[in-house]
């Protein structure tokens, strides 16, 4: 679904949509840190998150990966496993204790068998994911590190595990890591960026924690606006 800040957001599926879907799957918890599967494994099925959220990673060397993106509630996840004879192309780890649903490939074809009128949500769901991914390759190609950061932090603040009880997106150093992975950015980067977004009276600074109002960073266009309203802040393109 496109804003009308020309941005791609990810749909959610509704807890009265997944209902009927819950009958033809299994349902799992996952502990902080458990892997559940490698890039490259056989890939079989869809998972769906219903609580926490499953980080999606490829690794590029010892200590350093990327992460194309967060599947949060409400969205799906390992979606290669509904090709025939396919594989895995990121890791999948639970960053925080995550519970999904798994329809295996048998499992989906009889939900879309057997309960047609049920399965556009869904396929609507992964459509809209798909749109989300070809947006984040545009923004690798075509925005800069402040651009890309505004973004990120802009999908970030709708997923309640980020921020605080009046809304605000925190920032803590444990986040700068998955920060760099996301935006695909060095450490040093990131942080002058942020540090940019502080002069600007955007985020707000305590420690090494960043405190950052969502509708600041919408008056931003989160980056795909280009060069306009980042000079409006006083944050220059890198």
């Amino acid at each position: 679904m496109r804003t009308a800040r020309g941005e791609v957001r990810r749909l959610r599926l509704t807890q009265e949509e997944v209902v009927p879907i819950a009958a033809y799957g299994a349902k799992a918890t996952w502990p902080a840190g458990f892997q559940l599967y490698q890039r490259g494994a056989a890939a079989d099925g869809v998972f769906i998150v219903l609580a926490g959220h499953i980080v999606l990673r490829n690794k590029i060397k010892v200590g350093r990966g990327f992460v194309p993106v967060i599947a949060t509630a409400g969205q799906t996840f390992g979606s290669e496993g509904l090709s025939p004879n396919s594989q895995y192309v990121t890791d999948a780890s639970a960053s925080e204790e995550t519970k999904s649903l798994f329809l295996s490939g048998a499992q989906f074809r009889a939900f879309v068998r057997e309960q047609p009128g049920q399965t556009l949500p869904m396929l609507s769901q992964i459509m809209s994911e798909r749109a989300y991914l070809l947006e984040k390759l545009h923004e690798l190609a075509a925005l800069n590190v402040d651009q890309r950061l505004i973004s990120t932090l802009s999908h970030l603040s709708t997923d309640r595990s980020f921020t605080t009880d009046d809304g605000r997106l925190k920032l803590e150093n444990n986040h700068h890591r998955l920060l760099c992975e996301m935006v695909g950015a060095t450490r040093e980067s990131i942080e002058l960026a942020l540090s940019r977004l502080v002069s600007a009276g955007i985020a707000e600074r305590k420690g090494m924690t960043f405190l950052i109002e969502p509708n600041s960073l919408a008056g931003l266009g989160n980056g795909h606006d280009s060069e306009s309203a980042l000079s409006m802040t006083g944050l220059s393109p890198q």
